[in-house]
């Protein structure tokens, strides 16, 4: 028996009961905790955001970097509860939806349409709403913990979502979506294998960026926002956003540009609530990139 997973399967349960007010409270302290023991999600925040915003004042910048790493706890423990728990206490959540038409109407066309969803404020509803709005399929990447999978697929799929793999088979049924006219939902700011990137700028930065969208864009006409779910009191506020028209360039550099200005666009709207943690800067077009070793 894999106890390590039980647990963890079990703690995901429990957690999945408590109100989204209450898992809020609880990852505030939990993100407290994180940010006065100065560990990793904390360090890697810094050293992101001294790259991206090298003109903001230090202070500002370190009240940036703990405020990140709050909100991602807070990400975490919300997961739970909208796995766990009804949609229809997920929907209550949403206090609005903004710019809604930029989807509706991708999907009256009936020409697909590529959701761009950042890791900012919480994707998982995000992601759960798309489905409610036409037949939705994204890519899932089972967990490294076995017992966590069926929790996290109930949780995914309870709106309708389909799921499919990350590998080839799974980006053809990412094309057929699309060629059918549904949704395809893609966190586009992860950084990818070699193989399946090019490095274009973020934040001023060449950074490797995937190459996925692109190749969905090129290959199906579809149309492409960009969306995620803002934390707002009392719940979240779904936001959408257009994509610069340069994202259908066919110049592969010329849209992974658009893509990263498109997530940047994203960040702008709420800075504190991005996962900065995240090690997007891993690479250089030189090779592997030393800036997060630690000292």
């Amino acid at each position: 028996m894999d106890i390590k997973g039980q647990l963890s399967a079990g703690a995901l349960k429990l957690l999945g009961r408590l109100p989204l007010r209450w898992s809020r409270r609880l990852a505030g302290f939990v993100g407290f905790c994180a940010v006065c023991a100065r560990g990793e999600s904390l360090r890697v925040s810094r050293i992101n955001l001294q790259l991206c915003y090298p003109e903001m004042p230090a202070k500002a910048r370190e009240r940036l970097a703990r405020a990140s790493v709050i909100n991602t706890a807070m990400t975490g423990l919300e997961v739970a509860s909208l796995w766990r728990q009804p949609w229809s206490r997920g929907e209550d959540s949403i206090v609005r939806v903004r710019n809604q038409q930029l989807l509706t109407e991708g999907v009256e066309e009936g020409r697909g349409v590529l959701v761009l969803v950042p890791h900012i404020g919480n994707w998982e509803i995000f992601g759960q709403y798309l489905a409610t709005v036409g037949p939705t399929t994204s890519l899932y990447a089972p967990p490294k913990i076995e017992a966590l999978d069926p929790v996290i697929r109930e949780g995914r799929e309870k709106t309708g979502a389909k799921l499919v793999p990350t590998n080839i088979r799974g980006v053809r049924a990412l094309l057929k979506a699309l060629k059918d006219g549904g949704i395809v939902g893609v966190l586009p700011d992860q950084a990818p294998d070699l193989s399946g990137g090019d490095f274009a700028p973020f934040f001023g930065r060449p950074t490797l960026t995937m190459t996925l969208a692109f190749n969905l864009i090129q290959r199906t006409g579809c149309k492409v926002i960009f969306g995620f779910g803002k934390r707002v009191e009392g719940g979240f506020e779904l936001v959408m956003l257009p994509a610069e028209q340069a994202i259908f360039s066919d110049e592969v550099k010329v849209s992974l540009a658009a893509l990263n200005r498109g997530v940047e666009a994203c960040i702008a709207e709420a800075p504190e609530q991005y996962q900065w943690e995240y090690k997007r800067f891993r690479r250089i077009p030189e090779g592997k990139s030393g800036i997060y070793r630690k000292s």
